[in-house]
């Protein structure tokens, strides 16, 4: 079964690129293909032109990146 999550706590690039403080959405996809331990989207669908992330999870990575 799959990981169970409240519809409330997903974002779309646009919401994940606000809160790493990119200037583009688009630098999403940049950060997904630099980074191997950026958050895999929760739902990914059309080739990976949908994407949405769990709000946790990106928050999560963002403050590890912070402390380090």
């Amino acid at each position: 079964m799959g990981r169970l999550v409240d519809l409330d706590d997903l974002i779309d690039v646009g919401e994940v690129a606000e809160i790493l403080g990119l200037a583009h959405k688009n630098s999403v996809t940049t950060y997904m293909r630099r980074y191997d331990d950026f958050p895999e989207p929760a739902i990914e669908f059309a080739d990976g032109k949908c994407r949405t992330w769990l709000r946790q999870d990106v928050e999560g990575w963002r403050a590890t990146r912070e402390d380090g």
